[in-house]
């Protein structure tokens, strides 16, 4: 996977983990919109893995009492692209 986050603020990353959370949803939105034999609550099970997720993630970042702050971001970027790539799939399964 391409390396598409930049580690230089956790502003930048709290922004950039919106974008594609956020993509993700449109994602699964218009795939439920193109199709019409999608289930409705497959669609929003998605979008609520999603949200769960992005919650997730960004109180980890907020965390404060991190030792080790390069070892807790790297953690957070696999995290990010793991979830990314899980929820990409099940988006790909619906179509």
């Amino acid at each position: 996977m391409p390396k598409i986050f930049d580690m230089s603020s956790t502003r930048v990353l709290k922004k950039n983990i919106n974008t594609v959370f956020g993509d993700l949803i449109e994602s699964a939105y218009l795939v439920q919109l193109s199709q019409e034999n999608v289930a409705t609550e497959k669609v929003e099970a998605i979008v609520d893995e999603a949200i769960e997720k992005f919650d997730s993630l960004i109180s980890k970042i907020n965390q404060k009492d991190v030792a080790e702050k390069k070892a807790h971001f790297k953690s957070i970027h696999q995290e990010l692209e793991k979830a990314t790539g899980a929820l990409v799939e099940k988006i790909n399964q619906l179509a």
